[in-house]
């Protein structure tokens, strides 16, 4: 009786918030409000009183417009409040949280924020992402049970569940994560399919008439099927069975009615995305069999209390036996114990710089990406929770770390020795589950990196962005960075990629012009915990400045610096990022056995540069100087605002083409001649 009594109040607390905010979906709510409570109640080992102890499962609400349902057990949980990293003695959530879900400043937006609201492991609402993130989530304990577990520890068994829908199921991000998660063999991992078969559009029959079944037993995954949504033993069962299944991940087709229980609205459009309005509420309500004179949102007496009992006593025991044993892990193992102790705190290991290289001048130089690998092997070996790979591109992009294995199931013998946790992660062609994977690896406490050509961010962005809204610590290191690509034309030339992702907040991006600016890239990324960072790379190779010549590469950190100066006032600046700083120092050194006063100004990264103070960037870039030349081999979109209204941007207006990469800078303008040329119409312009 306390079960359904548990499950119709989260019903309810579900349409009075949707209700009185005006807003919301209520209908993906209700349906799995039964298994939402199965799943807290009796399967789920996780404490209220602590909702970040590591050895938690994970449960994610990959369907982020259903937030009332996580928001409502939340509060019935009694899950404590995080601050600043710290657990403190308050709810997370109240009954007037709920009272004000999806109101301006409100701890229940509209789709659940990661860091907002304790109990919320990820930020979801586009749909596919989280469940997708959940697979990164299964290899990071994959890799933390292989790497650290010694005979008598299981301090990593913890599972990673996540509810998604129709519309996750239809998500090609979806379809990608799953394929690599049967192949890895994650066993520790469960999606819950909510098979409601409703969209906004109508019957999923219009767009959706696969057998998921037989999909996702291709895929190799166990599959299991429970005919009734209401049914909780069914569901325990389920559950159960995924838990019990150690060498597949689990697929539950879970049929649902969606806005159960409303009359004119149950199994409708009109129950996903739209308050249920007062006669289908009090309908609900009815056919609930809710008494018809409690107020909105009523909590019975005893729901609470019985839900804090079965989870919290669960999740405080569990969590009690994990704390000792890592007690005694650490003693026993001190080296490893210190590890994990920087893996939950998120922070370096004290030596993980040690072995960063320092590169000679060299006219010659090296490719931006080789001087990456080399920089990012440098730091591996001293960083053993730095994992990561490209999608199939990893020979290409210098990411392979070097003497590591690979992570795979361990029946997947394709390499020798390849593990749980191998440190090469081969992510296959499947760009858009290889950043969201990376999301699952990042909140797990791993360091991730992924890595492919930077024309293929566009197929990464959505989880990119998510990486950004999350203030996730993940590198991607793009390389192909420019028309310097060449013969493989325009369709591998980016162009507007640069300008895109210094538009996305909380993204830092950096275009390193040298092998000692790579350095100091990577320098910048590992340090960086406040969001993503992006390096561009180049497939050419670039010449090492010298820096007993020029300025050192740590100014690099302060996002824009004087490479080279004049006495004086400069009578005009020249500015570029990668590849095209040299181009610019070469005009640089003309212009000086000139007698031109000129600077030039390394950018490596728009968002650094920004974030110093005025005085700093005008010292760089000195308002008086109105003569300015901006040089980057992408879009000019954003370099107004340092050439300002005088100034000139060198840059490409249209898609590249196929051709060497001398013909290709030849004709667009990017040789040391042409800039010369160009720095020159503006001298005179000026005299004029």
């Amino acid at each position: 009786m306390l079960s359904k009594l548990g499950i119709d109040t989260i019903r309810t607390l579900v349409m009075d918030s949707v209700e009185r905010a005006k807003s919301g979906h209520p209908g993906t709510a209700m349906a799995l409000a039964p298994a939402m409570y199965a799943y807290w109640q009796f399967t789920m080992y996780y404490n209220p009183a602590d909702p970040f102890w590591p050895g938690r499962d994970r449960f994610i609400l990959s369907g982020g417009h259903a937030s009332i349902l996580l928001y409502a057990t939340v509060f019935l949980a009694g899950v404590k409040d995080i601050e600043n990293g710290q657990v403190v003695d308050r709810p997370a959530l109240t009954l007037e949280d709920l009272k004000n879900f999806r109101r301006f400043e409100s701890r229940t937006p509209g789709h659940p924020e990661y860091g907002l609201t304790a109990g919320v492991e990820i930020t979801t609402g586009p749909l596919g992402q989280g469940c997708s993130s959940a697979v990164g989530m299964a290899m990071a304990e994959r890799w933390l049970a292989t790497h650290y577990g010694r005979p008598g520890y299981d301090l990593f068994g913890y599972h990673i569940t996540s509810f998604c829908g129709d519309g996750d199921i239809m998500e090609g991000v979806a379809a990608e994560a799953a394929s690599l998660a049967g192949h890895l063999k994650l066993g520790n991992l469960t999606w819950v399919y909510d098979s409601n078969r409703i969209s906004i559009e109508g019957s999923t029959d219009v767009t959706f008439t696969e057998d998921v079944a037989m999909r996702f037993a291709a895929y190799g995954w166990q599959v299991l099927e429970v005919d009734d949504g209401n049914d909780v033993p069914a569901i325990c069962d389920a559950l159960q069975q995924g838990r019990a299944e150690t060498f597949r991940p689990t697929l539950i087709i879970l049929k649902t009615v969606i806005g159960y229980g409303a009359p004119g609205k149950a199994g409708t459009a009109s129950a996903h995305g739209e308050p249920l309005g007062m006669e289908a509420l009090v309908g609900a309500k009815k056919a609930y069999g809710w008494p018809d004179d409690a107020p909105h949102f009523t909590v019975p007496e005893g729901v609470k209390e019985r839900f804090q009992e079965l989870a919290g006593q669960r999740g405080a025991k569990a969590q009690a036996e994990w704390e000792a044993q890592f007690a005694a892990y650490c003693t026993e193992y001190p080296k490893e114990g210190d590890e994990l102790k920087h893996i939950f705190a998120g922070t370096l290991p004290e030596s993980w710089d040690k072995n960063l290289p320092v590169y000679p001048a060299d006219e010659k130089g090296i490719a931006s990406r080789q001087s990456s690998g080399e920089v990012l092997n440098a730091i591996a070996s001293q960083f053993p929770w730095l994992v990561g790979g490209a999608a199939d591109l990893a020979p290409s992009t210098k990411t392979l770390i070097q003497g590591a294995r690979s992570l795979q199931a361990p029946s997947n013998m394709v390499q020798e020795g390849a593990h749980y946790d191998g440190r090469n992660v081969h992510f296959g062609v499947r760009e858009h589950a290889m950043a969201a994977i990376c999301n699952g690896l990042a909140l797990s406490g791993l360091r991730p990196f992924c890595a492919g050509f930077l024309i293929f961010s566009d197929y990464m962005k959505p989880a990119i962005r998510l990486a950004a809204l999350m203030h996730l610590p993940v590198i991607y290191v793009f390389t192909h960075d420019s028309i310097g690509v060449g013969e493989d034309g325009p369709t591998h030339q980016p162009i507007e990629q640069l300008a895109q992702f210094r538009a996305m907040p909380g993204l830092t991006m950096l275009r390193p012009a040298d092998a000692n600016e790579v350095v100091e890239s990577w320098r910048v990324a590992m340090q960086h915990r406040a969001g993503p960072v992006a390096l561009a790379l180049t497939r050419q190779n670039l010449p090492t400045l010298d820096r007993t010549h020029y300025a050192p590469a740590a100014g690099v950190a302060r996002g824009g610096y004087v490479l080279a100066d004049c006495e004086g006032t400069p009578d005009i600046l020249l500015m570029a990022s990668g590849s095209e700083v040299s181009l610019v120092v070469g005009v640089y050194e003309r212009l000086k056995a000139e007698g031109v006063r000129a600077r030039v100004v390394s950018i490596p990264s728009f968002e650094l540069f920004e974030k110093q103070d005025r005085t700093y960037r005008d010292d760089v870039l000195p308002p008086s100087v109105r003569r300015r030349v901006g040089v980057e081999m992408a879009s000019g979109f954003g370099w107004d605002r340092y050439v300002g209204l005088d100034g000139v941007v060198i840059a490409m207006n249209s898609f590249g083409e196929s051709g060497a990469a001398s013909e290709l800078m030849e004709k667009f303008g990017f040789t040391e001649q042409a800039v010369y040329e160009q720095v020159h119409l503006l001298l005179r312009a000026a005299e004029d």
